[in-house]
């Protein structure tokens, strides 16, 4: 009877002009629902304009920029007109999209199963009565808890704290970490002294204590305040913002192509992890937990072997340090594993591990021992959404469902057989070719390079992003095909053969 009431008032809206502002303002909730579910994906990208963004996405992001700073925006897409793994913008070029909102899309644009979720019942509830999780959760919020994130947990984590964003997610856990090592510090004993209960109004120890965490090298992990101090990618992201004075210790930079360079970098990462070493027990603020990445998604694709995640993770708990393995990047298929620390073969499971991006929701799973010893600590009103949780369920049962991530592992290693030749013939324009399934990447000869590339692969209607300084990142959906490699491939040369031409003629 509810829904019922609630497809009324929706029905009376539409007829009171709820209409969707679409690019002509012609089409009503039900008809636009009808022009998502005709749409077929291309066999092909389309560009129509002699530049992107062309004169439709500019005039849009004009108005925009009266209200919000546009200055990253690269163009304006067209969310009922993109579809699979291609992307549609404001002027109605068509792009196949491997970069696909940086990372965060994992089964396609407007896909039925999606669009049926965020359609249901159960959604329109939802988002009429938005919980106050940590309060008041919905009656069947453990099941869906079931089913939207433990169906793939990682291997020893049996709990989860759901968020917002991702960097969300590594602050929370931060705090879950400073919380575990305060209460460790205590012996385990319950309560505050009246000191501690004192100073930490006055933002000092013992109540505020200096403890650290531990960071890499070009590591990102966010952009709030705990989270930032962790981030070590880009200065710009950091720049004016106060940071708690936090160590970070060595990434390894590994040489290609591996089997070339195998000594070197076995040899590079026996350097990083000695020094991890050092940190941990010469520091002189306490570390109560070390953050890693599997692959350094923001700081340039940057990959180290499972070798030196097994030393990492073999010297945190000689020192009784947590590790974070933050797959906010990673998680959720691409790299041919649900988790790409799956494939570092550990024998003991990270402490907890962070999420967001392609599981569309946020959060990190984690161990009983990570929970705090009273209510309302690591807390805030919301907890993550579950309108979001439903849509991961949907996303869940799309991976599991259609063997994607199996696909991502196969249409991954097609690809890397491709790039792995142009690099050598190409060896001026690009080199070190990495990655595992489709979580793929390789280095620009230089940053203005790479800039003009990303530019001519877009007129060749292909979107891609960059990362770190000079690299190229492939971060396409779960739903990439061999198909659409070929697709890829063949624009792909075709930019590399004008590069050439420019730049190094005969």
């Amino acid at each position: 009877m509810l829904w019922n009431a609630l497809s009324r008032a929706s029905s009376l809206g539409r007829g009171v002009g709820g209409r969707l502002a679409g690019a002509s303002g012609r089409h009503t909730l039900v008809g636009s629902r009808r022009l998502v579910s005709q749409l077929v994906e291309p066999r092909q990208p389309e560009v129509v304009t002699d530049e992107i963004p062309g004169p439709q996405s500019k005039a849009a992001l004009s108005r925009l920029g009266l209200l919000q700073d546009t200055r990253a925006v690269v163009f304006a897409g067209d969310y009922q007109k993109s579809v699979g793994n291609y992307i549609v913008d404001a002027d109605g070029n068509c792009l196949l999209d491997l970069y696909c909102q940086i990372a965060s899309i994992p089964v396609g644009y407007n896909n039925a199963a999606l669009l049926k979720a965020a359609q249901s019942p159960e959604m329109a509830l939802t988002l009429a009565n938005r919980p106050a999780l940590g309060v008041y959760p919905p009656k069947d919020w453990s099941a869906t808890l079931e089913h939207a994130y433990m169906r793939v947990k990682p291997k020893g984590l049996d709990m989860v704290f759901t968020t917002a964003h991702g960097s969300d997610a590594n602050e929370l856990a931060y705090k879950a970490a400073f919380m575990h090592y305060a209460k460790t510090q205590r012996g385990g004993a319950e309560g505050f002294s009246t000191q501690e209960l004192s100073s930490v109004m006055d933002n000092v120890p013992p109540g505020a204590p200096d403890v650290a965490i531990l960071s890499f090298t070009a590591g990102f992990h966010g952009r709030t305040f705990g989270a930032l101090s962790t981030t070590r990618s880009k200065a710009i992201h950091k720049l004016d913002i106060p940071a708690f004075r936090w160590p970070r210790a060595p990434f390894p930079q590994l040489r290609y192509p591996l089997d070339k360079y195998s000594e070197e970098n076995a040899a590079e990462e026996r350097r990083c992890i000695a020094e991890t070493e050092r940190i941990l027990h010469d520091n002189p603020m306490p570390i109560a937990a070390v953050i890693v990445e599997p692959v350094q998604s923001e700081g340039g694709d940057r990959h180290a072997s499972p070798q030196f995640f097994q030393a990492l993770r073999s010297i945190t708990k000689e020192h009784g340090v947590l590790m974070i393995v933050d797959e906010v990047q990673t998680g959720c298929g691409a790299t041919g594993t649900f988790w790409a620390h799956e494939q570092w073969g550990l024998e003991t499971p990270p402490d907890m591990v962070t999420f967001s991006k392609k599981m569309q929701t946020a959060g990190f799973y984690h161990t009983r021992e990570m929970v705090p010893d009273q209510p309302y600590r690591n807390f805030n009103t919301w907890l993550g959404d579950p309108s979001r949780a439903l849509m991961t369920s949907a996303i869940v049962d799309e991976v599991l469902g259609r063997g994607l991530v199996e696909q991502a592992r196969d249409t991954g290693a097609y690809l890397k057989s491709h790039l792995e030749p142009l690099a050598i013939r190409y060896f001026r324009v690009f080199n070190s070719v990495r990655g595992e399934g489709t979580f793929l990447a390789f280095d620009c000869t230089s940053a203005e390079l790479r800039t003009e590339l990303l530019q001519l692969m877009r007129m060749e209607g292909v979107n891609m992003g960059g990362s770190g300084d000079v690299a190229v990142r492939f971060r396409p959906m779960l739903t990439l095909t061999k198909a659409h490699v070929n697709v890829f491939i063949t624009r792909f040369e075709s930019v590399l053969n004008k590069l050439y031409q420019k730049h190094w003629p005969r």
